[in-house]
């Protein structure tokens, strides 16, 4: 029977125990030769499938609430008479923030626990996003906006980290993509929603409603509460070390490369990403004249491709390696977003065909990133290491969407969109400064 290749120590991962166990041995009563389609769901364990469900719909409703804002862009900007600078500013102060958020997030996962952090950054973005509905005018909102970014910077990292401690090696990659469509399902419902309360309602009560409905994820909180926990074998592995939480630790000559050249590449992926979500919405509704329905209908194939994407990505983490899983569809998104933008007018057939392959491949760069930051720190700091690389990242990443919007008053909101291309080829050069985790336990 073959087995995965032992980690070795290295002065950057202090904690790696010297005799790992083995990827292919039983875990939580599962057969060792288990190689279904599921076997990564069933490799958790009850508890660990737990901690799936509670950390997919955390990250399913933090999407849904990031994405009242792009959906209701337009609205917005005609009810508050806004220019393209100014809407995108919005989407740059809620990734700029959330960089702040995510980054205390994780060191509060390492002092206090990945649940109780989780439930924390729950309530944080679903109270302030419905606080949005109520705003009388632009800074306000702006300020709302800002402040939910806090609970929405954090979630993603404490929830990866806590579902990461319970996986596998052998199965982490597809585990940590499961997570990661969860994006693609809750802007799936967002866009539902959209369709119908703009559909029904006139537009200056529609946006508002629209984040009304952010209040959803404080049903999920009470599930987090009764049923889930954190691993705990990494908790007592957290409880024992000196540096857990500490910004110092991550900055430390062992893992100050890592830090950097993590959040490097973090900045790239997501600057791409971002510059997507945020004005594809714009594009479609001003450059290509779509209604809303015609909107929506365009959306559903992104995020169908989207949705397929991250659960092929977390395969491919596994097969081809986290590295050149995140090279691979660094370069073909690069690719999509040149073609999609560069689509002549009156051709919404091609459009809609390559929207496909374009949310297939912006996403699948993600399914690696959860399993890959979470391997690249050891147990007493990785809180603190994935959320701080990942939401810096976000936060530099967000001068992208504003950089297209104050772009597209001259150049177009889709000749604006080839900036995000640039954005995928930082995150390749940022590859040459990590090592390559596939394989490694956690402890």
């Amino acid at each position: 029977m073959s087995t995965t290749p032992q980690p070795q120590r290295t002065a950057q991962d202090p904690q790696t125990p010297p005799a790992a166990e083995s990827a292919q041995a039983p875990q939580n009563g599962q057969p060792a030769d288990d190689t279904g389609a599921f076997a990564w769901l069933r490799a958790l364990g009850p508890r660990g499938r737990r901690a799936f469900a509670g950390a997919f719909g955390g990250y399913a409703l933090d999407s849904y609430d990031y994405f009242t804002l792009p959906l209701s862009m337009v609205a917005i900007s005609a009810y508050f008479s806004l220019n393209s600078g100014q809407t995108g500013l919005f989407t740059t102060v809620t990734l700029v923030v959330s960089a702040i958020g995510g980054a205390l997030a994780g060191v509060l996962a390492d002092r206090v626990g990945r649940v109780k952090a989780l439930m924390i950054t729950v309530i944080t973005y679903a109270v302030f996003t419905v606080l949005c509905g109520f705003a009388p005018n632009y800074e306000t909102l702006l300020l709302f906006r800002a402040l939910q970014g806090l609970g929405f910077g954090g979630e993603w990292a404490v929830g990866a980290i806590l579902v990461a401690e319970y996986s596998t090696a052998k199965h982490r990659g597809r585990t940590l993509g499961g997570i990661q469509s969860a994006w693609a399902v809750g802007w799936g419902l967002a866009v539902i929603v959209y369709t119908l309360v703009f559909q029904f309602l006139d537009e200056d009560m529609a946006w508002r409603v629209m984040f009304f409905t952010g209040a959803l994820p404080a049903l999920l909180v009470i599930y987090v509460r009764r049923n889930v926990s954190d691993a705990p074998e990494a908790a007592e592995a957290r409880r024992q070390s000196r540096d857990k939480g500490s910004f110092s630790a991550i900055f430390k000559p062992g893992l100050l490369r890592t830090t950097l050249f993590a959040g490097l590449l973090s900045t790239g992926v997501q600057g791409g990403y971002y510059t997507l979500s945020t004005w594809i919405p714009t594009y479609l509704k001003t450059e290509r004249g779509l209604s809303v329905v015609g909107t929506g209908g365009y959306l559903a194939v992104l995020i169908s491709g989207a949705f397929i994407g991250y659960l092929a990505g977390g395969y491919l983490t596994d097969v081809l390696g986290r590295k050149k899983n995140i090279a691979l569809f660094a370069f073909l998104s690069a690719l999509c977003i040149l073609a999609f933008a560069n689509i002549p007018e009156g051709s919404n057939t091609t459009l809609l065909v390559v929207s496909f392959p374009l949310g297939f491949c912006m996403s699948a760069i993600f399914s690696g990133f959860g399993s890959f930051l979470s391997e690249l720190y050891p147990t007493a700091v990785r809180g603190t290491g994935q959320g701080f690389t990942y939401n810096a990242g976000r936060g530099v990443g967000a001068l992208f969407p504003t950089l297209v919007g104050f772009l597209a008053e001259s150049w177009g909101v889709g000749g604006a969109l080839v900036f995000g291309a640039l954005a995928y080829g930082i995150a390749v050069l940022a590859l040459f400064g990590l090592p390559e985790t596939r394989g490694k336990e956690l402890l």
